[in-house]
């Protein structure tokens, strides 16, 4: 089928089966338009928490849809390629974080929602890039900190607070290697353009940036600024679709990865993000299949650091 029929075929199978379909910003642009919702990890945790439907497909990576699975234990939780994983969810195991909250007594372990359930069920509250900020200043300033597993964002959120953390050290696949000189270069190509990058952007990288923020607030920095006619953006180039609709007259100039050679572009885009597709969306949906299952002990203790997330968020 073409991408026009798979789409509405998805629509019709979605309405059949009282189901939603959630995607993330950095899914490729064809599901982002079938989605009945977009967003960041936050908004798509929020939006699962009050969500009707009986079905929910979660197009993104899998801590997402586990995660919509620990808000939502009684909804079928579907992914359309269970293959979707996460290099910063890869870089934390649960019995290392273990060992690390043993040799640590008496520290708050905060994790960024880029991690597995069973990494969740050991963690006293989850964070976002949106609300890592507000959350770790709401800490009291003499309890010690363990963060993981992102350590841009974590010595990011410890300069913004001047709070002391013991950082883990992982890091973003994607964010991680924006190229530094190909920014400089285009900040001299484009000197009026404002630079945007993620918290998950390595040191150098933040410091050439204008603004600094998660994918929803940089998307929202574009929309509240709709004359500015260039921008430079150092986030994974799913979102740059939704820019695009946002401000059809503006240029978006994506920061090209350390390693551009034999790429067909410049993009650094996420693989396991582009692993969803229209054909596994209908696939997930007609079959019902791959369905997303968190042990009940482990949601039980996943789903307490999470609830703490969103109700300071």
């Amino acid at each position: 089928m073409t991408n026009s029929k798979l789409a509405n075929a998805i629509r019709q199978l979605a309405k059949q089966k009282r189901a939603v379909i959630m995607a993330h910003y950095y899914q490729r642009p064809e599901v982002q338009e079938v989605a009945d919702f977009i967003g960041d990890s936050l908004a798509l945790a929020q939006q699962a928490a009050k969500t009707d439907a009986d079905i929910i497909v979660l197009c993104g990576v899998h801590f997402m849809a586990q995660t919509a699975k620990i808000l939502c234990p009684t909804k079928k939780v579907l992914i359309p390629d269970t293959a979707a994983g996460c290099s910063l969810a890869d870089s934390c195991k649960a019995e290392d974080l273990r060992a690390w909250k043993n040799e640590h007594p008496n520290h708050t372990i905060v994790s960024y929602v880029n991690t597995s359930a069973d990494v969740k069920a050991l963690t006293d509250i989850v964070v976002t890039s949106s609300n890592a900020l507000k959350i770790v200043q709401s800490l009291p300033a003499d309890q010690p900190i363990l963060f993981g597993p992102d350590q841009n964002l974590g010595r990011y959120i410890s300069q913004m607070t001047g709070r002391e953390m013991a950082i883990w050290n992982g890091a973003c696949h994607v964010h991680s290697r924006f190229s530094v000189e190909a920014l400089i270069a285009l900040k001299h190509q484009h000197p009026d353009a404002p630079v945007l990058a993620h918290p998950e952007c390595k040191q150098a990288i933040l410091t050439l940036a204008n603004v600094i923020g998660s994918t929803q607030a940089l998307l929202n920095y574009v929309k509240q600024h709709p004359d500015t006619p260039e921008f430079i953006i150092a986030t994974e180039t799913g979102v740059l679709h939704e820019m695009q609709k946002a401000c059809p007259e503006a240029n978006f100039i994506p920061v090209p990865p350390e390693m551009t050679e034999g790429l067909g572009c410049a993009c650094n885009e996420c693989e396991y993000m582009r692993m969803v597709t229209l054909d596994k969306l209908y696939n997930c949906l007609r079959n019902e299949s791959p369905e997303v299952i968190v042990p009940d002990s482990v949601a039980r203790q996943a789903l307490v650091p999470i609830q703490r997330m969103l109700d300071l968020s």
